[in-house]
Formats: C-alpha cells, sequence, structure tokens
C-alpha cells in the first residue's frame, strides 16, 4: 500500500519531470502550433515542389526556412540593390532603393552609384541631406555652403561626405578606374532620379533672364543643353591644388570640412572579434542630420543583441554573409540574411543582432538619421539590473548576472 508521503513525493516528481519536459519543449521554439523546420515530424512539411529559383532561395536561408523563434508578420527588413534596376549613362549609372519599393525605409533612402574615369555627376542640390560611403576608388567632390565658401576635395575607399540639404555639389570620378559609392538621403522618399539640375534650370530659363543674370549677352547661352545632363562623361580633372586655387580666388573656406575618413575613425571597439567605428556630428561636425557606423565582424562573430532608442538603422553591407533577427512587439520577430549589395533596415528601438554566417570577415555600415550616434545594450542593461530581479524573470543563476558583458563591447566572438 503507498502512504500518503509516497503518494506527494511520487506526484511532485511527475511534476517536476512534466515541467522539465516543457521547458525543454521550449527551448528554441516557444510558440503553439510549433513553429520551423525542426517541429516538422513528416519530411515532406518542409519541401518545396513547386517553381522555385534556387539562385535567390539558396541566398536567402533564413526565408526559405526560418529559425522557429521567428514569430509574426514584421515589415520586410530586407531589400537590395542587386534586384534595382540601373540607370545606365556615358559616364556612369546609379540604382537606388527608397521607400516606395522598401516601404519599412522611411528615414533613409539609398543610391548606389558608380562613375567612370573622368565621368560627372553634374552640378545640382537636394531638397534632402545627402550622407555618402566610398566603396570603391577614387573621387572628387565640389560643394559651396549658403556663406559664398567653396570647398573641393578627393575622396578613397572609406571616405565620407556630407552635403546639407540645399547646398549645391558635383561628384566627377578620378583615375585609374573611376569610383562607386552609396549615398543615403536623410528622407526616406527621395529620389536620385529627381534632384535639381543646374541644366535643368537653365534650359527652361528664358535666354533674355540668363543673360541679365549673368551680365552677358544672351546669345552666351544660345547652345546650351537643351535636356539635362545628369551623368555624362567629361575630361580628366587637373591637380587637385590647382583646381582649389581655381574654384576658390580669394574666398574664404567653410569653417569645417565636408568630407571625413570612417574608415581610419577612433574605434568604438576593436578585438579579435570584430570592430565598430563611428561618425557622428561629434567628430563629423558638419554631419548634423546622419550618424553613420562601420561594424567589421570576424567569422562566427556577432554584433550584440541590441537596439537604438534616437533613430532607425539603415544599413548596407559591403562583404561577407550576415544573418540578422529583429524583434518588435507583438511579438514579431524575423531573421533574414544578407550578402554584398544588400540593405537592411531596424526601425527605431527595434531589438536586433547581427551574425556573420559565413567563414571571411563581415562588413556593413549603419547610417541613422540623428546627429549622435546612441545605442543600448541587452546584455549591459541585464548586467546593471538587481541580479535577483533578473534570475526570477529569466530562471538563472542570480551569481551570472553581474558577469555579463557590459557597455564596451559591443561584437561578441563566435
Amino acid at each position: 500500500m503507498l502512504s500518503r508521503r509516497s503518494v506527494l513525493a511520487t506526484a511532485a516528481a511527475g511534476a517536476a519531470v512534466s515541467a522539465t519536459a516543457a521547458a525543454a519543449a521550449s527551448f528554441g521554439n516557444p510558440d503553439e502550433p510549433p513553429q520551423g523546420a525542426i517541429n516538422a515530424k513528416n519530411p515532406a512539411s518542409v519541401t518545396d515542389p513547386g517553381p522555385q529559383d534556387p539562385a535567390i532561395s539558396n541566398q536567402l536561408q533564413s526565408a526559405f526556412s526560418p529559425p522557429a523563434t521567428d514569430v509574426g508578420s514584421m515589415r520586410q527588413i530586407w531589400s537590395s540593390f542587386n534586384t534595382s534596376p540601373r540607370r545606365i549613362q556615358d559616364g556612369g549609372w546609379a540604382r537606388e532603393v527608397t521607400q516606395r519599393s522598401f516601404p519599412i525605409s522611411t528615414t533613409i533612402a539609398g543610391v548606389n552609384m558608380r562613375l567612370t574615369a573622368g565621368g560627372i555627376r553634374e552640378l545640382h542640390w537636394h531638397q534632402a541631406a545627402e550622407w555618402a560611403y566610398m566603396t570603391y576608388g577614387n573621387c572628387r567632390v565640389t560643394v559651396l555652403d549658403p556663406s559664398g565658401r567653396p570647398y573641393v576635395a578627393d575622396v578613397k575607399e572609406g571616405d565620407l561626405w556630407y552635403f546639407p540639404a540645399g547646398y549645391p555639389h558635383s561628384l566627377q570620378g578620378l583615375g585609374p578606374d573611376g569610383c562607386e559609392f552609396v549615398i543615403c538621403f536623410d528622407n526616406g522618399a527621395a529620389s536620385e532620379f529627381n534632384t535639381l539640375l543646374v541644366t535643368d534650370w537653365l534650359a527652361h530659363t528664358p535666354p533674355a533672364v540668363l543673360g541679365k543674370n549673368f551680365g552677358v549677352p544672351e546669345e552666351t547661352f544660345a547652345n546650351i543643353p537643351l535636356h539635362n545632363l545628369w551623368i555624362f562623361q567629361g575630361k580628366l580633372p587637373g591637380d587637385l591644388e590647382a583646381v582649389r586655387k581655381a574654384m576658390t580666388g580669394n574666398a574664404a573656406l567653410p569653417p569645417e570640412p565636408f568630407t571625413f575618413s570612417l574608415a581610419s575613425a577612433p574605434y568604438v571597439t576593436n578585438t579579435k572579434a570584430g570592430s565598430l567605428q563611428v561618425a557622428d556630428s561629434n567628430s563629423f561636425k558638419v554631419s548634423t542630420t546622419v550618424a553613420g557606423a562601420l561594424a567589421t565582424i570576424k567569422p562566427g562573430g556577432m554584433r550584440e543583441m541590441h537596439w537604438h532608442p534616437n533613430a532607425d538603422e539603415w544599413q548596407y553591407y559591403i562583404k561577407g554573409k550576415a544573418r540578422m533577427g529583429v524583434f518588435n512587439t507583438g511579438p514579431n520577430v524575423l531573421t533574414m540574411d544578407f550578402n554584398p549589395g544588400d540593405i537592411g533596415y531596424v526601425p527605431r528601438n527595434f531589438g536586433h543582432y547581427v551574425e556573420n554566417i559565413g567563414d571571411t570577415d563581415l562588413q556593413f555600415f549603419a547610417v541613422f538619421r540623428t546627429p549622435q550616434y546612441q545605442e543600448v545594450s541587452l546584455s549591459d542593461w541585464l548586467a546593471h539590473s538587481p541580479p535577483q530581479m533578473v534570475a526570477e524573470h529569466l530562471n538563472v543563476d542570480p551569481a551570472m548576472v553581474p558577469h555579463w558583458p557590459g557597455s564596451d563591447v559591443f561584437i561578441m566572438p563566435g
């Protein structure tokens, strides 16, 4: 016969086993009904016998087979210049990803442009500020500020420029093979194909007005282009110092440069796991509406779980292979893979991480529509919360909590 004590002990043991089993079942699989390929008992559940494009699905494995922890219906966080049509002209080309094709990207529009050696992006200005990162070659930039102070500089791979809205400027590829760069406008609806062009304005202004404006006979403008040039092939420009002297004359110089080397910016962190460099208005003073960060992550490493409290994050993947998971209320969680030329977007305060899932270095830059770079680390927050409280939330040993990584880590090793 069983005593009351033995019955209670057996029931308690059974409950413990059930609780352990439930915990084991929920680990990495929190939702009901269970999601993810790992929970598909019938092998046919994960097959795709219908029409498909392996070239795309093989590059986006996290879309084809998401982690079991993904849930909900978050707006798409992935886009790519690789799928954007190029507008090609003699002298170079450009393609763009704006809010029109990438709805989640409300604060930043992106442009990828190539200029040949001598190729010119004609004199123009924008209704949005322009922040750019050089990915290849060499380029000459010119700009004039509202006080009439001209600026000219040559930029190379890893360099930035920033032109506030309304500042007129030009871009020209240098030898030996021109340049390529990514432009970010601080407005998700801005378009590179809809800018204020000097040729457009002159062609649509009465000749008599042109003559009066420039103080010359109106016949001076008899042969101006009737259509805008946008990108065109020009001659290789002369020596930088000679051009600077011809441009500036006796004019004063701007108080701060419009160019900056992100590749040589101070490191926020630089370890065996990777590095993070930041350029915001503290170091790149003219960049008052856009902050940028360059992340390099070693194979197996991970940009720690974090969020940005003051701005959305727009990402451009330069090299390597990445996997990013993004978390929002709901819960809504989406995981996507990223390759060179791809774009990621994380709305403000959405939690996220970025893993290097390749066998080479992963590198991407992130842009934020804000003058100051800010982030909050999940690990740092929990490490600086009451250990017992964290332990009661997560069922972990409270003694472990204070030893979790702090605010100076940023990138975790594999």
